[in-house]
């Protein structure tokens, strides 16, 4: 008798549903489009808009299967009328989803490949540079670390960094240990902000970048942190970031920071970085 009453309610309740095999891998799409949006935006402040229009849409699809038509027509308009304002709402994560998907695919071998035969560029001689700049770089920040100088080095790739280029003061210059040092020193009016390399050249110091909207940043990262998990979040390059504090070196990509221990890792994650093997 239980029974009975149980797959009655279930009848009822989805018995309007009629699935075919194209509407079950239509579901798991969408679930699999919604699993992919809530990894993005997870520790963000829009986790929780996301989470309000979920309940909404849940809400909506409950009020149909019981057919209650006030409810449902409500429901409806709001929906329609929230979709312009997610648009707006969510504009800088759909950006920058939108770049992350595009830096993820350029960052692969594939994605390399096909787009330098398509652009008819070399790779290796656009961005590789000599072991001398790479122990010139890693010097300056082993030597920053001692003297506890804040320092913040963003290693461009393929995506352009035009727009933070212009925060700040163009440079065109080699990439020299005393050069960096100079430009971070405390009392150069060059030091705050950061340093950006692209194509194995200093191409602009001072630059102003984006700020991760994470929210479970560790609580002992600074600003300088920040920026770096925002800029390798936004775009494919990566960061060097010496704390000011601690003295401590971060080596950070694509959002993720790692701490260098000694500074052969360093050398062996900048190596990687920008070409030399």
């Amino acid at each position: 008798m239980h029974g009975y009453i149980l797959r009655y309610m279930i009848l009822a309740i989805f018995g309007f549903l009629q699935l075919s095999l194209a509407d079950i891998l239509d579901i798991l799409l969408l679930a699999l489009l919604i699993y992919i949006v809530f990894r993005w935006i997870r520790g963000t402040s829009a986790m929780s808009i996301f989470v309000a229009i979920i309940s909404l849409y849940v809400i909506r699809v409950i009020v149909s299967a019981f057919n209650m038509r006030l409810m449902t027509n409500i429901m409806e308009t709001v929906l329609d009328v929230g979709v312009i304002a997610v648009i707006v709402i969510f504009q800088p994560e759909i950006r920058k989803f939108l770049m992350r998907l595009g830096s993820r695919y350029m960052n692969s071998r594939q994605g390399k490949a096909i787009l330098d035969k398509i652009l008819g560029k070399d790779r290796k001689s656009a961005n590789a540079i000599g072991s001398e700049a790479v122990n010139d770089l890693t010097e300056a920040c082993r030597r920053m670390s001692e003297d506890r100088t804040g320092a913040l080095i963003v290693i461009g790739h393929k995506a352009s960094l035009e727009e933070i280029i212009s925060t700040g003061d163009r440079i065109d210059a080699a990439i020299h240990r005393r050069l960096i040092m100079n430009l971070f020193f405390k009392n150069s009016p060059l030091h705050d902000g950061a340093l950006v390399i692209v194509g194995g050249r200093i191409v602009a110091a001072r630059c102003t970048l984006p700020i991760t909207e994470r929210t479970n940043i560790p609580a002992n990262f600074g600003m300088r942190h920040k920026a770096a998990i925002g800029i390798t979040e936004e775009t494919d390059a990566d960061a060097i970031v010496v704390s000011e504090e601690t003295g401590k070196i971060s080596f950070v990509k694509g959002g993720t920071v790692t701490p260098i221990q000694n500074i052969n890792e360093l050398k062996l994650l900048l190596s990687t970085a920008l070409g030399e093997e």
